[in-house]
């Protein structure tokens, strides 16, 4: 696993460095997130995961960018192998650019409830060691965005989805040359509103992919359509650190994940392919 992230890694870290550069604005993290239900599809377990991650946003003259790789420890209920009693460990990279239309055009794009619109274009890439799919998932995706005058943002954008896999399956010892499923479409939400309740400064963040059916899979079967939530009430305690605003943050987070990558729940995959996981997260900004 260290030999083959490694370069995915370095890339991922170069990419988070060059969309700082000539930023009007930017914000960087690291961060740790811990549940003990997380679901794979095909396994009836629930897993316990550390997640380890790198998080960068920054905006600039013309958009946006957005970052973020996730370092996924599993424990023994997704083997990294057959047999073994480690849990698998998975990378996974997600980048967003969004263009702003006005700031491009210098026209003024806004009405009723909107500030403005967009084009986003990006990526998703993965790898993990583990007993059944060792996946390495290739996915690009590009499509408009609307965006709402809030404090904070949310985003809403279509996006055509390009994706493919190679998998191997350590149970059968077979592997699949890389398999592109048909292209198609996610409706996203992304927010990051502020608030407060008395003194205390909260902020509700988080996405809601809502994915069609991407065709048959590598294995001929039918897939389904996905939706995917993930959420999070985040609290900033730097003040009472005597750290900068925004420095360190604390709070929970949930994510619900029905037909997870396109597997039926209710067929062979199991409740692996639903998951409900509740998660601790800390992250700390600089």
């Amino acid at each position: 696993m260290a030999f083959r992230s490694a370069p995915l890694l370095a890339l991922s870290l170069l990419a988070a460095a060059s969309s700082a550069l000539a930023a009007d604005w930017s914000d960087t993290s690291i961060g740790y997130r811990y549940g003990k239900q997380f679901a794979e599809p095909f396994n009836q377990k629930d897993i316990s995961k550390s997640i380890i991650n790198l998080t960068h946003a920054s905006g600039y003259q013309y958009g946006s960018n957005f970052f973020n790789a996730d370092l996924l420890l599993a424990d023994k209920n997704d083997p990294a192998s057959v047999g073994s009693n480690t849990g698998s460990q998975e990378v996974y990279v997600v980048y967003r650019h969004t263009l702003d239309l006005g700031k491009v055009t210098g026209a003024n794009l806004k009405f009723g409830p909107v500030r403005g619109l967009g084009l986003t274009a990006g990526f998703d890439i993965n790898t993990k060691d583990d007993a059944g799919y060792n996946s390495k998932k290739r996915m690009w995706m590009a499509g408009p965005t609307v965006m709402f005058d809030v404090p904070g943002f949310l985003n809403m954008s279509l996006l055509q989805l390009w994706e493919s896999n190679a998998p191997y399956n350590g149970y059968s010892k077979t592997s699949v040359e890389r398999y592109s499923y048909d292209a198609h479409p996610m409706l996203n939400l992304a927010w990051g509103i502020p608030f407060s309740i008395g003194s205390l400064p909260l902020s509700f963040e988080g996405y809601a992919n809502f994915i069609a059916a991407k065709g048959k899979n590598e294995f001929g079967v039918g897939t389904k359509p996905e939706t995917n939530i993930d959420m999070m009430l985040m609290y900033d305690l730097s003040p009472l650190v005597n750290a900068q605003k925004k420095t360190f943050r604390v709070g929970l987070e949930y994510q619900y994940w029905r037909n997870k990558f396109g597997n039926d729940h209710k067929g062979t995959a199991g409740k692996g392919a639903f998951a409900k996981t509740p998660m601790i997260r800390a992250e700390y900004h600089f």
